[in-house]
């Protein structure tokens, strides 16, 4: 019987060490974490490690259950998975577990108001975009990677499996960059 961890944050320039620490604490001897976005399950690969790790009576935890996943129908279908390896999910924040059938109640609930936040923040993102196209202030999204430092390395003589290694990002998001800055290039 083992207590796995699962971190997740959503983008490369957060921080997993408080997730990490609290999962720690609470005695998971297997702590796998991500940096990727919890909208789907698309490039999630340790989350689909643990639970083909899962053994019975192994129990899954999280933090938080957005850490899980922002869908309701992701996330039950996550629990579900567990319990078909008779396993449990437990969520640290509030404190519920699987293993009741209290536990399974509360986190179909918890998981509709994630989902439902989520629309909220979309839906407030967009208006305040739409906000400040209107007044013309809009300059697009944060740029998250130094496309400048990407370019100087690949200058340098590395290829994009090894600047996207260093940078701490996926092989592709290399490849469109660098093909972003030729075309402009041009």
């Amino acid at each position: 019987m083992s207590r796995i961890g699962y971190a997740r944050v959503s983008t490369v320039d957060q921080d997993l060490d408080t997730q990490i620490a609290k999962l720690k604490a609470e005695g998971c001897g297997i702590i796998r974490s991500e940096k990727v976005s919890g909208g789907s399950r698309d490039g999630r690969a340790e989350l689909a490690t643990i639970i083909d790790f899962l053994r019975p009576g192994d129990e899954l935890l999280v933090t938080r259950l957005d850490r899980l996943g922002r869908d309701t129908r992701d996330v039950l279908n996550l629990i579900y998975e567990c319990e078909q390896r008779d396993a449990f999910v437990t969520v640290l924040d509030p404190h519920v577990s699987t293993r009741g059938e209290m536990g399974h109640m509360v986190l179909t609930v918890l998981g509709m108001i994630a989902q439902m936040e989520r629309r909220f923040i979309k839906e407030r993102q967009r208006e305040g975009i739409e906000k400040a196209k209107r007044e013309r202030i809009y300059q697009g999204g944060k740029r998250r990677l130094d496309h400048t430092r990407i370019l100087q390395l690949y200058s340098d003589g590395m290829g994009p499996a090894e600047i996207a290694k260093a940078i701490g990002c996926s092989r592709m998001h290399i490849y469109r960059i660098l093909n972003k800055l030729k075309a402009a290039a041009r």
